[in-house]
């Protein structure tokens, strides 16, 4: 059977790409469409975050996924192997730079704020594109400090990956809750010193691919991580 991806990307096929301006009015179609869950703190879960073409664009960006081998618990001890939205991979993908802009177009920015209360102003765009494999897994975190806003898009595009959702706690001994990890759904929330989140180590079948999407702020350091490194926001 073919994976998801390839599906959509047949129905697709000879259509024109979407615009930035497309997939920004996808995502604040599906952010208005999401209610705040306020268990164990306030977030929310989206659907359809992207038009279906972009989707499987980057569902099926040609990125190889690093083995994690034996040690995990933080993806800063593989930095090494990350892959980011960052100046080289917005010139060779055209669909990296095309959600790089949606998500700095002024209405994007102005939807994040109203909604989440968090002040963007003078902070920076930092995608990456993470495939997880192996061991990977992720201790309970909170994303508090540089990071203004967290969204976690799930590309999902394989079967039986349903139970790979982000875990959400409490505290961090106390697990609350795991949303499924479903094709084009995200976890969005504001960071704060409760937002707890992470992945208990279990099985991966197969690559799980998701969209790591933050506004920080001008003092992250790892400037080409940044999608535009001399573009902040309202500056």
């Amino acid at each position: 059977m073919a994976s998801p991806a390839a599906a959509v990307s047949e129905t697709t096929a000879g259509q024109a790409s979407d615009t930035a301006a497309d997939v920004a009015n996808c995502f604040a179609a599906s952010f208005a469409a999401a209610q705040p869950d306020e268990r164990p703190y306030r977030h929310w879960l989206l659907e359809n975050v992207l038009p279906a073409q972009t989707w499987a664009e980057v569902a099926n960006l040609p990125f190889p996924a690093p083995d994690p081998g034996e040690i995990s618990g933080s993806r800063e001890v593989h930095n090494e192997t990350r892959v980011y939205f960052d100046a080289e991979n917005n010139a060779a993908f055209p669909v990296c730079n095309r959600i790089c802009d949606a998500l700095l177009q002024p209405d994007t920015i102005d939807l994040v704020e109203r909604t989440t209360g968090a002040d963007l102003t003078g902070c920076y765009l930092r995608v990456e594109y993470a495939q997880d494999i192996g061991h990977f897994w992720l201790r309970p975190h909170t994303d508090l400090g540089v990071k203004r806003f967290t969204m976690l898009l799930y590309l999902a595009d394989a079967e039986g990956q349903e139970e790979l959702g982000t875990d959400i706690y409490a505290d961090a001994d106390t697990w609350v809750a795991r949303p499924k990890f479903k094709a084009n759904t995200a976890l969005v929330f504001k960071p704060s010193n409760n937002t707890w989140h992470g992945f208990e180590p279990r099985p991966i079948p197969s690559v799980r691919k998701s969209i790591i999407i933050n506004y920080v702020t001008d003092e992250w350091r790892a400037r080409e991580q940044l999608a535009y490194p001399d573009r902040p926001i309202r500056s």
